[in-house]
């Protein structure tokens, strides 16, 4: 009563018709609605009701029959015309009906059957900016004053909703809401306009006009005023927004100051990152305090806000990840270009080379290389298993025989245990004297200097393990090969990197070089997962071993046969992971295992980043589809800020870890990191379909040997249609829900945005899947390009096509290589891009 003069309802049924009697008591006049549908019988109740009300109430003041139920097309003008004239027979007040404006000036003759022209004049639903809605509202009230002269004018709803999506220009809002209110009823009241604001309280309920329809009350649904009529327009809300914004950011910058040895840039980076966060959890706070949910709505919005959450821990890990590498201080824990040599000090290494049905072409160029090592106390057992072809087993055990007594071969024709059980085997016919184990696939060409260079590292005896980084010499068989070839390099030069300084390194199943007495305090191989590697990697370092990392190549293997064998390999290795976090998890709680916090934390994030952000990134992909019919049909709209520019934002930041890291550690040219980056984004069906059979009992049980040196494996169907499938879909979301956006709510064209940047990852699947089976994936196209544009244009020499980063190309191009370990990524291409160099190394693989 304090703050209006009369109120209007909309039906007089339902208990609405007690609403005079009530108001009569505050002094409040009351504009009696009738509702008008398509329910004749209803319609009727609604008529007798509104007349006996407004012959018992003298506050009653007019009777609205209808509620734009022209402007609905539930009923005709001439219908509305004959039931009007009805009413004003009957009722001791003035009668009328309420429309949309423009309805009124489309059928005048509504007018002659009315007593006053009660038009509805909303300038937020036609998308005019709430700096000139009132303007608006006036030029309309003139129209309709002139196209009706000496007809009385009501503007029986004006208003402006306090939250919601917006419509074109128009933004919804509390500051919004206040200015334009007092702004138009100080301009009405000064006019002598008789009107009416709608409404007076919030309705969590009216959902139908979408996510604005609960917020244009000037009261919230618990009765509290959202403004103040007169004084300055504030927002406490905001302030209180800030504040939590400014704490949520300080106590997110606290890990700031655990960092030893940060640079002022390293932590400026991490700090501003760790503010946005916390403005981002403000920002979710105030929405979730000042938003009415309905229940889907609060079922939609939950699990979308947690995966958010992770989607945002991980985002600042990864700039965290990007931080150190591009502004903090360099590496410390890298071992140096050569381990100075302990004199007297050449403990017997026993190199495992575990096979299954591999060509014996490409194993016989493993054992020459091994044959040529630079370190002379040292043995090669290769255990063949679970080969029934002779053809595969025979050739290898003569050329062991061949070699010498160093090697040593056995065959087991059925083995238990996958890989893990053979390298069991080869640990118990190893020589007794043997301190370290040296383990190869059976694909990898060693350096000569592999031992001499790495071994002295054992001389501190709490070194456990030293790994050396995973290369292939077949990067340049095609695009696709290169893609992956590049994909791999980022690993092993930005995130290994990275994890060795805090001695919690990923130990990978070749290339490694274990203390024998690590290996058997770990209990040897485990079988019980099928990442053996990383799983006693793990073991080994919770005992409280140390580990070291040299990014410096030392070997060569082959890459996988083909894009669907590279895919096969990435489940494997998902699995494998989330075998290991099951198995493992206990001895991350306190006092569990002799891992310190660093190492608990560099595992923890490794596996949300890999095997928690790839799942959720699909999950909310999959959400997301559930959310465009709600969005186009029932016209949902998401709130941006909230989920929709997180989701973005996160994938840009994505982008950005990857070029720069890339670009700053891997130093290889813009094509080969775009190519990694295709590569590694193409996996993430792959790897959330392996979490996902984790979680349900349905992970891999076997060891899927990975196909390389041309054998098995290849691509025969198309190695995507899981991929197209799900890239095709959020395409097609985001084109419906930006062709459908035809009020231009900005929620929208975000969640468009979102859809096809979370589109990207299995449509980059799809492109590599596809250009697998191109010629446009064979080198020799685009070499014979090449020629053909360069005698088109006159010149030399054009270079138009992707190229491989140059690697040695076969196991004697290692004694090439002799200086090449201790040279980046860019001078190794340099170092063999002759044809003289090249010969050379033909001749030494003849050799």
């Amino acid at each position: 009563a304090r703050q209006t003069k009369a109120v209007r309802t909309y039906a007089s049924t339902g208990g609405l018709e007690l609403v005079p009697a009530i108001a009569n008591e505050f002094g409040l006049n009351v504009g009696m609605g009738a509702w008008i549908g398509n329910d004749e019988a209803r319609n009727e109740r609604e008529i007798r009701s509104s007349i006996q009300v407004a012959r018992q109430n003298p506050n009653v003041t007019r009777l609205i029959v209808g509620n734009e139920t022209i402007f609905r097309r539930e009923h005709t003008a001439d219908y509305m015309i004959r039931l009007l004239e009805r009413v004003k027979r009957e009722s001791p007040v003035p009668v009328t009906t309420a429309e949309q404006w423009p309805v009124w000036l489309e059928h005048p003759e509504l007018a002659n059957a009315v007593d006053c022209i009660f038009a509805h004049i909303i300038p937020y639903w036609e998308g005019f900016s709430d700096k000139i809605a009132v303007d608006q509202a006036l030029l309309i009230y003139n129209k309709l004053h002139a196209a009706f002269p000496g007809k009385p004018i009501v503007i029986g709803e004006f208003g402006w909703p306090s939250g919601g999506h917006n419509i074109k220009n128009a933004m919804p809002g509390r500051g919004e809401q206040a200015k334009v209110l007092r702004d138009f009823v100080t301009r009405a009241d000064a006019a002598g306009i008789d009107y009416n604001i709608v409404e007076a309280i919030d309705q969590p309920g009216k959902v139908f006009e979408g996510s604005v329809g609960p917020y244009w009350g000037i009261f919230s649904a618990s009765l509290q005023p959202k403004f103040a009529w007169v004084g300055a327009v504030g927002n406490a809300d905001r302030w209180r927004t800030a504040a939590v914004a400014v704490l949520g950011g300080i106590l997110l910058s606290l890990p700031v100051f655990a960092l030893s040895g940060a640079t002022f840039g390293q932590a400026a980076v991490l700090a501003i990152s760790a503010h946005a966060a916390g403005a981002w959890c403000a920002t979710v706070l105030a929405y979730w305090h000042s938003h009415y949910f309905t229940p889907g709505e609060a079922v939609a919005f939950g699990p979308g806000l947690a995966l958010l959450a992770l989607l945002i821990a991980m985002a600042l890990a990864r700039l965290e990840e990007l931080a150190a590498v591009a502004l903090g201080p360099e590496p410390r824990r890298m071992l140096p270009a050569s381990v100075a040599a302990r004199e007297g000090f050449a403990p017997k290494v026993s190199i495992h080379i575990a096979a299954r049905r591999e060509p014996a072409d490409m194993l016989k160029l493993t054992l020459d290389a091994v044959a040529r090592l630079r370190y002379s106390n040292y043995e090669c057992v290769v255990v063949i298993n679970n080969t029934p072809e002779p053809s595969l087993w025979r050739p290898i055990e003569e050329y062991c025989r061949a070699l010498g007594e160093r090697f040593k071969f056995i065959y087991v024709e059925k083995l238990e245990g996958f890989k893990a059980g053979a390298l069991n085997l080869a640990l118990a016919n190893t020589a007794a004297d043997a301190e370290i184990i040296g383990v190869l696939d059976a694909d990898y060409v060693v350096h000569p200097d592999w031992l001499k260079d790495l071994i002295p590292t054992f001389y501190d005896s709490s070194v456990a393990l030293v790994q050396a980084p995973q290369d292939h010499r077949d990067g340049d068989r095609s695009i696709v090969h290169a893609a992956m070839n590049s994909e791999y390099a980022g690993f092993f030069d930005v995130g290994m990197v990275q994890r060795n300084e805090t001695n919690a390194i990923i130990m990978h199943g070749t290339m490694c070089l274990i203390r024998r007495a690590a290996l058997e305090a770990a209990g040897r191989w485990s079988s019980d997962t099928i990442c053996e590697d990383t799983d006693l990697g793990l073991t080994i370092l919770e005992l409280g071993w140390r580990a070291h990392y040299t990014n410096r190549r030392y070997g060569w293997g082959l890459l996988p046969e083909s894009y669907e064998a590279f895919k096969k390999q990435r489940y494997r290795w998902a699995c494998g992971g989330a075998q290991i976090l099951k198995k493992h998890w206990r001895r991350f709680l306190p006092g569990a295992s002799r891992l310190d916090h660093d190492q608990k934390r560099e595992f923890v994030i490794g596996w949300l980043r890999w095997l928690g952000g790839e799942t959720i990134a699909v999950a909310a992909a999959m959400l997301n589809l559930v959310w465009v019919p709600l969005v186009i049909f029932f016209g949902l709209a998401i709130p941006d800020t909230i989920l929709m520019l997180p989701t973005i934002v996160a994938f840009m930041l994505s982008l950005l870890h990857f070029s720069i890291a890339y670009r700053l550690r891997v130093d290889s040219p813009l094509r080969a990191a775009a190519g990694a980056l295709f590569a590694a984004t193409s996996v993430q069906w792959t790897v959330a379909s392996a979490i996902a059979h984790a979680a349900i009992g349905r992970d891999q049980k076997r060891f899927h040997r990975t196909a390389k040196g041309g054998r098995g494996d290849r691509s025969v169907g198309f190695a995507a249609s899981w991929e197209v499938t799900m890239g095709g879909l959020l395409v097609a979301g985001a084109t419906a829900v930006w062709i459908t956006n035809y009020d231009q709510i900005s929620a929208n064209y975000f969640f468009a945005g979102a859809l096809l940047v979370q589109s990207l990852p299995f449509l980059s699947a799809a492109m590599l899947a596809a250009l697998e089976s191109s010629r446009l994936n064979k080198r020799r196209y685009w070499r014979r390009l090449e020629i053909r544009i360069s005698r088109l244009l006159g010149v030399a020499r054009w270079s138009i096509g992707p190229r491989a980063r140059q690697l040695p190309r076969g196991p004697g191009s290692c004694l090439k290589l002799v200086s090449v370990c201790n040279m980046g990524p860019t001078a190794r291409r340099n170092e063999h891009n002759g044809r003289k160099e090249r010969e050379q190394q033909q001749n030494l693989v003849r050799h």
